[in-house]
């Protein structure tokens, strides 16, 4: 016999794993059904029974469609809120622009009002004084008979005209004793300067001018006349009439040019060249 011949072996032949697993399965269900009836108690007890629901798909489904759902209206909700909260800044950021702007006209305006106030005051002031000057330039005859002086506006014209500019043109000029111009003088160098620019030649001194033309009242002063402090012919200081019961004159060295109403300091009389 060949030594490659078959020989018999005596194993047992192996059951198939399916056998062994449905038996097994078998075996086990038994052994698990005798060890709950021995734990229930005696054996003329009843068996007790309990039924234990699953979840079933469609409830599970049913949930979560139900979580997605308020999951959903809670964002929607947020969304309102942030959406609400965003206008109303806007609101009360309009309403604090509008509110400063509405400020800021109310102040334009009541600083116009206050302006035009002050104009208005300064207008009734300056007519105030106007109507001072011209009552105190309106003066009646006093104790020691001098004659009153007349506040009527008169108008300069022609050569008096060219006196009267040049002599109030020099107004806050300095005083200085001798002086002829151009930013200094004494009471007769004005004179002598103001009345060449109408092209008349007076004398240097006050005596000597106050001594020229012809005497008149100063009750009856025209612009353009010539005043002077003393006697007519020894006088100590002139000045200019320039209308409405004021004179210009280079005072003294504490005032220099000045413009006064003929009441501050009365002349002694007056003459008159053109």
């Amino acid at each position: 016999m060949s030594h490659t011949a078959h020989i018999p072996s005596h194993r047992k032949p192996r059951r198939s794993a399916s056998k062994l697993a449905l038996r097994a399965g078998v075996a086990g269900g038994v052994l698990s059904t005798i060890a709950v009836a021995g734990a229930a108690g005696p054996a003329n007890a009843e068996p007790v029974t309990e039924t234990i629901e699953m979840p079933t798909l469609g409830a599970l489904d049913a949930e979560l469609a139900s979580a997605v759902s308020a999951s959903a209206e809670a964002s929607q909700q947020e969304a309102l809120d942030l959406s609400l909260r965003a206008q109303e800044d806007a609101a009360y950021k309009k309403a604090a622009q509008e509110a400063k702007k509405a400020k800021a006209e109310a102040d334009r305006k009541a600083e116009a009002e206050r302006a035009e106030k002050a104009r208005e005051e300064a207008r009734e002031r300056a007519s105030r004084t106007a109507e001072r000057t011209t009552l105190s330039a309106s003066a009646s005859s006093d104790s020691s008979g001098r004659s009153s002086f007349s506040g009527e506006t008169q108008v300069a014209s022609g050569s008096a005209a060219a006196i009267v500019a040049f002599a109030r043109a020099q107004v806050g000029d300095a005083y200085v004793s001798g002086g002829t111009g151009p930013n200094s003088w004494d009471c007769s160098g004005l004179v002598q300067a103001a009345y060449r620019q109408a092209g008349i030649d007076l004398p240097r001194v006050s005596s000597s001018q106050s001594s020229m033309g012809t005497s008149v009242s100063l009750s009856n002063l025209q612009p353009g006349d010539i005043l002077y402090w003393g006697s007519r012919s020894g006088s100590y200081h002139v000045a200019i009439y320039v209308g409405g019961g004021m004179y210009v004159g280079a005072q003294n060295p504490s005032t220099g040019v000045v413009e006064r109403s003929l009441d501050w300091d009365t002349p002694s009389g007056a003459v008159r060249i053109l």
